[in-house]
Protein backbone atom coordinates (compact mmCIF):
# COMPACT_ATOMS: atom_id res chain seq x y z
CA UNK A 1 0.00 0.00 0.00
CA UNK A 2 1.34 3.42 -0.93
CA UNK A 3 0.47 6.87 0.47
CA UNK A 4 -2.14 7.58 -2.22
CA UNK A 5 -4.00 4.37 -1.45
CA UNK A 6 -3.83 5.05 2.29
CA UNK A 7 -5.18 8.57 1.65
CA UNK A 8 -8.08 7.18 -0.40
CA UNK A 9 -8.90 4.58 2.24
CA UNK A 10 -8.67 7.21 5.00
CA UNK A 11 -11.14 9.45 3.16
CA UNK A 12 -13.43 6.50 2.58
CA UNK A 13 -13.31 5.49 6.26
CA UNK A 14 -13.91 9.05 7.45
CA UNK A 15 -16.98 9.42 5.24
CA UNK A 16 -18.52 5.98 5.61
CA UNK A 17 -17.94 5.46 9.35
CA UNK A 18 -20.45 8.19 10.09
CA UNK A 19 -22.57 8.42 6.98
CA UNK A 20 -24.77 5.31 7.34
CA UNK A 21 -23.37 3.35 4.41
CA UNK A 22 -20.94 0.94 6.18
CA UNK A 23 -17.27 1.79 6.51
CA UNK A 24 -16.23 -1.88 6.77
CA UNK A 25 -18.12 -2.75 3.59
CA UNK A 26 -16.52 0.04 1.61
CA UNK A 27 -13.05 -0.80 2.93
CA UNK A 28 -13.48 -4.41 1.82
CA UNK A 29 -14.61 -3.31 -1.64
CA UNK A 30 -11.85 -0.75 -2.13
CA UNK A 31 -9.15 -3.06 -0.78
CA UNK A 32 -10.30 -5.69 -3.26
CA UNK A 33 -10.17 -3.07 -6.01
CA UNK A 34 -6.61 -2.19 -4.98
CA UNK A 35 -5.71 -5.88 -5.13
CA UNK A 36 -5.49 -6.60 -1.38
CA UNK A 37 -7.12 -10.00 -1.36
CA UNK A 38 -6.47 -10.47 2.36
CA UNK A 39 -7.88 -7.84 4.75
CA UNK A 40 -5.28 -5.54 6.31
CA UNK A 41 -6.85 -5.74 9.77
CA UNK A 42 -4.37 -3.55 11.64
CA UNK A 43 -4.76 -0.79 9.06
CA UNK A 44 -8.56 -1.09 9.28
CA UNK A 45 -8.42 -0.86 13.08
CA UNK A 46 -6.21 2.22 12.95
CA UNK A 47 -8.64 3.88 10.55
CA UNK A 48 -11.37 3.22 13.12
CA UNK A 49 -9.16 4.82 15.76
CA UNK A 50 -8.98 7.89 13.51
CA UNK A 51 -12.75 8.14 13.36
CA UNK A 52 -12.94 7.45 17.11
CA UNK A 53 -10.82 10.58 17.55
CA UNK A 54 -13.39 12.48 15.48
CA UNK A 55 -16.18 11.32 17.82
CA UNK A 56 -14.16 12.49 20.83
CA UNK A 57 -13.66 15.92 19.24
CA UNK A 58 -17.29 16.46 18.22
CA UNK A 59 -18.69 15.12 21.51
CA UNK A 60 -15.92 16.56 23.68
CA UNK A 61 -18.28 18.38 26.06
CA UNK A 62 -20.55 15.36 26.45
CA UNK A 63 -17.59 13.09 27.18
CA UNK A 64 -16.09 15.48 29.74
CA UNK A 65 -19.44 15.83 31.52
CA UNK A 66 -19.99 12.07 31.54
CA UNK A 67 -16.51 11.49 32.98
CA UNK A 68 -17.10 14.09 35.69
CA UNK A 69 -20.37 12.40 36.58
CA UNK A 70 -18.71 8.98 36.60
CA UNK A 71 -16.09 10.07 39.12
CA UNK A 72 -18.76 11.69 41.30
CA UNK A 73 -21.21 8.79 41.26
CA UNK A 74 -20.85 7.87 44.97
CA UNK A 75 -21.47 11.42 46.19
CA UNK A 76 -24.23 12.04 43.64
CA UNK A 77 -25.93 8.79 44.59
CA UNK A 78 -25.90 9.81 48.24
CA UNK A 79 -27.22 13.28 47.46
CA UNK A 80 -30.12 11.88 45.40
CA UNK A 81 -31.16 9.32 47.99
CA UNK A 82 -29.71 6.25 46.29
CA UNK A 83 -28.41 4.94 42.98
CA UNK A 84 -31.80 4.25 41.41
CA UNK A 85 -33.10 7.69 42.31
CA UNK A 86 -29.95 9.16 40.79
CA UNK A 87 -30.61 7.38 37.50
CA UNK A 88 -34.17 8.68 37.43
CA UNK A 89 -33.20 12.29 38.16
CA UNK A 90 -29.73 12.84 36.70
CA UNK A 91 -29.49 12.73 32.84
CA UNK A 92 -25.71 12.21 32.67
CA UNK A 93 -25.76 9.39 35.21
CA UNK A 94 -28.59 7.75 33.29
CA UNK A 95 -26.65 8.11 30.02
CA UNK A 96 -23.62 6.39 31.59
CA UNK A 97 -25.80 3.47 32.69
CA UNK A 98 -27.41 3.25 29.24
CA UNK A 99 -24.00 3.17 27.54
CA UNK A 100 -22.85 0.37 29.85
CA UNK A 101 -26.04 -1.65 29.33
CA UNK A 102 -25.99 -1.07 25.58
CA UNK A 103 -22.49 -2.45 25.27
CA UNK A 104 -23.30 -5.73 27.05
CA UNK A 105 -24.78 -7.46 23.95
CA UNK A 106 -22.12 -5.85 21.76
CA UNK A 107 -19.32 -7.32 23.88
CA UNK A 108 -21.01 -10.71 24.02
CA UNK A 109 -21.43 -10.91 20.25
CA UNK A 110 -17.92 -9.59 19.67
CA UNK A 111 -16.32 -12.21 21.90
CA UNK A 112 -18.39 -15.05 20.46
CA UNK A 113 -18.00 -14.26 16.79
CA UNK A 114 -14.91 -12.10 16.25
CA UNK A 115 -12.88 -14.98 14.79
CA UNK A 116 -15.69 -15.81 12.38
CA UNK A 117 -15.94 -12.15 11.36
CA UNK A 118 -12.18 -12.02 10.71
CA UNK A 119 -12.61 -15.04 8.42
CA UNK A 120 -15.48 -13.60 6.36
CA UNK A 121 -14.35 -9.96 6.51
CA UNK A 122 -13.11 -9.93 2.92
CA UNK A 123 -16.26 -11.49 1.42
CA UNK A 124 -17.69 -9.19 -1.25
CA UNK A 125 -20.94 -11.19 -1.38
CA UNK A 126 -21.56 -10.75 2.34
CA UNK A 127 -20.80 -7.03 2.03
CA UNK A 128 -23.35 -6.73 -0.77
CA UNK A 129 -26.06 -8.55 1.14
CA UNK A 130 -25.55 -6.52 4.30
CA UNK A 131 -25.55 -3.27 2.30
CA UNK A 132 -29.00 -4.20 0.99
CA UNK A 133 -30.16 -4.87 4.56
CA UNK A 134 -28.73 -1.54 5.75
CA UNK A 135 -30.47 0.34 2.94
CA UNK A 136 -33.81 -1.26 3.82
CA UNK A 137 -33.45 -0.37 7.52
CA UNK A 138 -32.60 3.24 6.64
CA UNK A 139 -35.60 3.46 4.29
CA UNK A 140 -37.93 2.38 7.09
CA UNK A 141 -36.90 5.42 9.18
CA UNK A 142 -39.25 7.45 6.94
CA UNK A 143 -42.04 6.21 9.21
CA UNK A 144 -40.26 6.81 12.51
CA UNK A 145 -42.00 9.42 14.70
CA UNK A 146 -40.65 12.97 14.41
CA UNK A 147 -40.83 13.52 18.16
CA UNK A 148 -39.62 10.99 20.65
CA UNK A 149 -38.66 10.25 24.22
CA UNK A 150 -35.93 12.11 26.08
CA UNK A 151 -33.11 10.47 28.04
CA UNK A 152 -35.22 10.30 31.22
CA UNK A 153 -37.61 7.92 29.41
CA UNK A 154 -34.84 5.97 27.67
CA UNK A 155 -34.97 2.48 29.24
CA UNK A 156 -32.48 -0.33 29.79
CA UNK A 157 -34.53 -2.47 27.41
CA UNK A 158 -34.07 0.17 24.69
CA UNK A 159 -30.30 0.17 25.34
CA UNK A 160 -30.08 -3.62 25.13
CA UNK A 161 -31.91 -3.70 21.78
CA UNK A 162 -29.74 -0.94 20.32
CA UNK A 163 -26.61 -2.66 21.68
CA UNK A 164 -27.70 -5.92 20.06
CA UNK A 165 -27.95 -4.15 16.70
CA UNK A 166 -24.53 -2.59 17.26
CA UNK A 167 -23.15 -6.07 17.87
CA UNK A 168 -24.71 -7.39 14.66
CA UNK A 169 -23.13 -4.49 12.78
CA UNK A 170 -19.73 -6.18 13.06
CA UNK A 171 -20.84 -7.93 9.87
CA UNK A 172 -19.05 -6.23 6.95
CA UNK A 173 -21.50 -4.17 4.94
CA UNK A 174 -23.86 -3.39 7.83
CA UNK A 175 -23.58 0.22 8.98
CA UNK A 176 -23.10 0.55 12.74
CA UNK A 177 -24.28 4.15 12.85
CA UNK A 178 -27.13 3.44 10.45
CA UNK A 179 -28.63 0.49 12.32
CA UNK A 180 -28.15 1.89 15.83
CA UNK A 181 -29.64 5.30 15.04
CA UNK A 182 -32.48 3.69 13.08
CA UNK A 183 -33.24 1.26 15.90
CA UNK A 184 -33.34 4.11 18.42
CA UNK A 185 -35.77 5.99 16.17
CA UNK A 186 -37.96 2.88 15.79
CA UNK A 187 -38.04 2.59 19.59
CA UNK A 188 -39.38 6.14 19.87
CA UNK A 189 -36.22 7.93 21.02
CA UNK A 190 -36.01 11.53 19.82
CA UNK A 191 -33.80 12.24 16.84
CA UNK A 192 -31.08 14.27 18.51
CA UNK A 193 -30.70 11.78 21.36
CA UNK A 194 -30.67 8.85 18.90
CA UNK A 195 -27.64 10.28 17.11
CA UNK A 196 -25.88 11.30 20.30
CA UNK A 197 -26.40 7.93 21.99
CA UNK A 198 -25.28 6.00 18.93
CA UNK A 199 -21.87 7.64 18.85
CA UNK A 200 -21.28 7.74 22.59
CA UNK A 201 -22.18 4.03 22.62
CA UNK A 202 -19.56 3.40 19.93
CA UNK A 203 -16.61 4.64 21.98
CA UNK A 204 -16.18 1.64 24.34
CA UNK A 205 -17.13 -0.73 21.49
CA UNK A 206 -14.36 0.58 19.23
CA UNK A 207 -11.81 0.59 22.05
CA UNK A 208 -12.80 -2.97 22.98
CA UNK A 209 -12.49 -4.15 19.37
CA UNK A 210 -9.02 -2.61 19.18
CA UNK A 211 -7.87 -4.39 22.34
CA UNK A 212 -9.37 -7.67 21.18
CA UNK A 213 -7.65 -7.56 17.81
CA UNK A 214 -4.31 -6.44 19.21
CA UNK A 215 -4.39 -9.28 21.72
CA UNK A 216 -4.83 -11.64 18.79
CA UNK A 217 -1.33 -10.70 17.62
CA UNK A 218 -2.08 -9.07 14.28
CA UNK A 219 0.80 -8.90 11.86
CA UNK A 220 0.96 -6.18 9.23
CA UNK A 221 2.73 -5.54 5.96
CA UNK A 222 2.06 -1.79 5.71
CA UNK A 223 4.71 0.71 6.86
CA UNK A 224 3.82 2.52 10.10
CA UNK A 225 4.09 5.92 8.41
CA UNK A 226 1.46 4.93 5.84
CA UNK A 227 -0.83 3.67 8.61
CA UNK A 228 -0.49 6.96 10.53
CA UNK A 229 -1.18 8.98 7.38
CA UNK A 230 -4.36 7.03 6.67
CA UNK A 231 -5.46 7.34 10.30
CA UNK A 232 -5.06 11.14 10.35
CA UNK A 233 -6.95 11.42 7.08
CA UNK A 234 -9.83 9.37 8.52
CA UNK A 235 -9.93 11.61 11.63
CA UNK A 236 -10.17 14.88 9.69
CA UNK A 237 -12.69 13.68 7.11
CA UNK A 238 -14.66 11.87 9.80
CA UNK A 239 -15.15 15.05 11.83
CA UNK A 240 -16.81 16.74 8.86
CA UNK A 241 -18.93 13.69 8.02
CA UNK A 242 -20.14 13.35 11.62
CA UNK A 243 -21.38 16.94 11.72
CA UNK A 244 -23.24 16.39 8.43
CA UNK A 245 -24.86 13.16 9.63
CA UNK A 246 -26.06 14.61 12.95
CA UNK A 247 -27.70 17.46 11.02
CA UNK A 248 -29.45 14.99 8.69
CA UNK A 249 -30.67 12.85 11.61
CA UNK A 250 -32.23 15.91 13.26
CA UNK A 251 -34.07 16.71 10.03
CA UNK A 252 -35.27 13.12 9.55
CA UNK A 253 -33.32 12.57 6.34
CA UNK A 254 -31.58 9.31 7.21
CA UNK A 255 -33.58 7.42 4.56
CA UNK A 256 -31.89 9.41 1.78
CA UNK A 257 -28.89 7.10 2.03
CA UNK A 258 -30.97 4.02 1.16
CA UNK A 259 -30.69 4.17 -2.65
CA UNK A 260 -26.92 4.46 -2.41
CA UNK A 261 -26.73 1.39 -0.15
CA UNK A 262 -28.95 -0.59 -2.51
CA UNK A 263 -26.91 0.36 -5.57
CA UNK A 264 -23.55 -0.43 -3.95
CA UNK A 265 -24.95 -3.64 -2.48
CA UNK A 266 -26.25 -4.79 -5.85
CA UNK A 267 -22.97 -3.98 -7.57
CA UNK A 268 -21.01 -5.81 -4.85
CA UNK A 269 -23.14 -8.95 -5.23
CA UNK A 270 -22.71 -8.88 -9.01
CA UNK A 271 -18.97 -8.35 -8.59
CA UNK A 272 -18.71 -11.22 -6.12
CA UNK A 273 -20.55 -13.60 -8.45
CA UNK A 274 -18.72 -12.61 -11.63
CA UNK A 275 -15.20 -12.23 -10.26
Amino acid sequence: MDAAQAFALGILQGLTEFLPVSSSGHLVLLQNLFGFKEPELLFDICLHIGTLAAVCVIFYRDIVELLRTLFRLPSLSSAHGGFWSLLAEHPEARMIALIVVGNVPTVALGLLFHQLIDTIFGSVLIVGGMMLVTGTILWMTRWAPADGRSVTLFTAKDALIIGLMQGLAILPGMSRSGVTISTALFLGINRELSGRYSFLLSIPAIVGALVLELNSGISHSIPIGIIIFGTLTAAVVGSVALVILLSMVKRGHLHRFSPYCWIVGGVAIAWGILF
